[in-house]
């Protein structure tokens, strides 16, 4: 088993890496979204994985937060929904190689921890892309979580919703990375459940939002293992 996962894995990062290539190509020929959502689609139908929805994807969302276990996460949520995704990234990621292309083409958002310089852009950036009916879409967590825990959730995420007041809506991804791991070489085909939660206004008066969605989020995650667990 454990040697057809590998095989699987490599055969994945293959595709993923093609995929990549599509969206850069599509870019120039094709408006935005439609680059992404058909690299992603690519991805999902190459490599097998379905996708269980729970609850409703608002209409007037305008940011998704969304915890983050692998390199999967990404094609999950654009072939989940139709909206124009516009991803909040670490800057580094922005200078990788060929990667970093496929972000800056359909003008993906950089950030820069720690920087007050780097904040400002953040929220003008945020600003364009928001008149521009994109929806901001992050990982609050700032990186994948090798566990089954969620990390603490980092403060940008809450400065954006609560300086423009946007309408955000929590999607928990349901153990992605017992699908694809990058780290373990793992892939193997599976269906992931992906829930929306109810959406919300952000309040900059409730400075303990962000907190109490992470443990939120948290518990829905567990309760959603552990159902599916008890139903093997």
């Amino acid at each position: 088993m454990k040697i057809l996962a590998h095989i699987n894995w490599f055969f994945a990062t293959v595709i993923i890496f093609t995929a990549l290539a599509l969206s850069i190509l599509l870019h120039f020929i094709l408006p935005r979204p439609y680059p992404r959502k058909i690299s992603s689609w690519f991805i999902r139908v190459t490599t097998f994985f379905r996708t269980t929805i729970k609850g409703e994807e608002a209409e007037d969302v305008q940011m998704f937060l969304v915890n983050h276990q692998s390199d999967l996460d990404i094609g999950v949520m654009e072939t989940t929904t139709k909206k124009d995704l516009a991803w909040v990234a670490k800057k580094a990621l922005f200078h990788v190689p060929f990667f970093g292309l496929a972000m800056r083409l359909p003008e993906d958002i950089e950030i820069e921890r720690e920087s007050k310089t780097s904040l400002v852009k953040l929220l003008k950036a945020t600003k364009d892309r928001l008149s521009k009916n994109r929806v901001i879409t992050m990982f609050p967590e700032g990186t994948r979580s090798r566990t089954r825990r969620m990390l603490p959730f980092k403060a940008g995420a809450k400065v954006i919703a609560d300086k423009y007041k946007l309408k955000v809506q929590p999607v928990v991804l349901i153990d992605t990375a017992g699908c694809y791991d990058v780290k373990t070489f793992f892939y193997m085909p599976r269906n992931i459940t992906v829930v929306f939660l109810e959406p919300f206004i952000a309040d900059k008066s409730d400075p303990d939002w962000l907190n109490n969605l992470h443990d939120t989020m948290q518990k829905v995650y567990d309760d959603e293992l552990a159902n599916a667990t008890g139903n093997r």
